[in-house]
């Protein structure tokens, strides 16, 4: 039987389309996909995120664990609050998951990792956590009492701060991947459209209260369709499509999310620089009519690709991609891609597609 958020009911009672999504039942939409897209991109809206899981890493080995756990390196976060992107490795240098994780002390972290992939993350980072020395000084405690709500849109922090009285003192100043707290409440300036927004973490308890309090702010609910949509035009990877245990960061586009200097030893480090990538996550945009999926074969002058993700862009008014192919692909090249037994013209281009409302392509 699938889980549910405890924003469940809410989603029911407003007629959403609920599918299953990595064993949640889950709002695919309200009604429109395109509308709700076009809502985020020129307004704000809201998703519930309620099946990602926040897990708390505290104790005095927490940032020595993270720096083992992690390729990215959580030592370049100083200032409380800053948050970092970064990929979970096995030794193989495959991808475990794709994170967030946010610093509040040397002591005190919170990761959030994805709803699929959760109880495979936990008990990988409890693993890891055991191999240490001392058990890595460390605690591990995933936070399902807590649920998550993403506002997104260029007016959803005003409405944000509209709708939680003394959440704009909190969270005005917030840089870009940084979060406050604000009592039980967590404020964080993230998101995955590629407009602005917040991304807020709160007891499960408060949930249907603050989504109610949104929408009285004139926050529309928006589906995991239209989630998909905007973060493909924002160039975001999506996990188990764009990248999953066997492939590695270096392949999926993420090379930036890798920390190769000095001598840290994390997790996957030795595998990736033993192995230099064969093959590169780029954009590509269809030059005829038709729509890019996953799976597709790509036809390239250095040899064969893949589409990874594809979709309709609704602010482009054309169909996209991800696809991972040769290495000496370059951007501007022009490859060809299977539909339907059609090999059909599409353009490598830089991603983002799209970034706070503007055409990048």
């Amino acid at each position: 039987m699938a889980k549910q958020t405890p924003l469940y009911p809410v989603h029911a009672a407003a007629g959403a389309k609920i599918v299953d999504f990595a064993g949640w039942d889950m709002p695919i939409h309200y009604g429109s996909q395109l509308e709700e897209h076009k809502i985020v991109r020129a307004d704000a809206g809201m998703f519930d995120v309620s099946h990602m899981l926040p897990v708390d890493i505290s104790g005095a080995g927490a940032q020595a664990f993270l720096q083992k756990l992690l390729a990215n390196n959580v030592a370049k976060l100083s200032e409380p609050g800053k948050a970092l992107y970064s990929c979970m490795l096995r030794e193989d240098g495959g991808v475990i998951d794709d994170l967030i994780v946010y610093f509040f002390a040397s002591d005190d972290y919170r990761i959030v990792v994805n709803a699929g992939t959760a109880d495979k993350d936990v008990a990988w980072m409890r693993e890891v956590a055991r191999q240490l020395p001392g058990g890595g000084n460390v605690t591990i405690t995933p936070r399902r009492d807590l649920a998550i709500i993403a506002v997104q849109g260029p007016n959803a922090q005003a409405k944000v701060w509209a709708a939680i009285p003394g959440s704009e003192a909190v969270a005005a100043s917030l840089k870009y991947f940084q979060a406050a707290r604000m009592g039980e409440l967590m404020i964080c300036f993230t998101g995955y459209t590629g407009e602005a927004g917040y991304e807020l973490i709160l007891p499960a308890s408060h949930a249907v209260a603050t989504w109610q309090a949104l929408a009285a702010q004139g926050v529309a609910p928006i589906g995991l369709g239209a989630r998909d949509t905007l973060r493909l035009e924002a160039g975001m990877n999506l996990y188990g499509a764009d990248m999953d245990e066997s492939i590695g960061p270096l392949e999926s586009g993420l090379a930036w999310t890798v920390d190769f200097s000095g001598e840290r030893d994390f997790i996957g480090r030795k595998a990736l620089e033993a192995t230099p990538p064969a093959r590169q996550l780029v954009g590509i945009l269809l030059q005829d009519r038709g729509v890019l999926r996953s799976h597709m074969q790509v036809f390239t002058a250095h040899g064969e690709g893949e589409t990874t993700s594809g979709s309709f862009a609704p602010s482009m008014n054309a169909s996209i991609a991800f696809a991972r192919v040769p290495a000496a692909v370059a951007i501007g090249d022009t490859v060809e891609v299977d539909i339907r037994g059609k090999r059909l013209p599409a353009r490598v281009v830089k991603m983002p597609f799209v970034r706070r409302g503007k055409v990048l392509v």
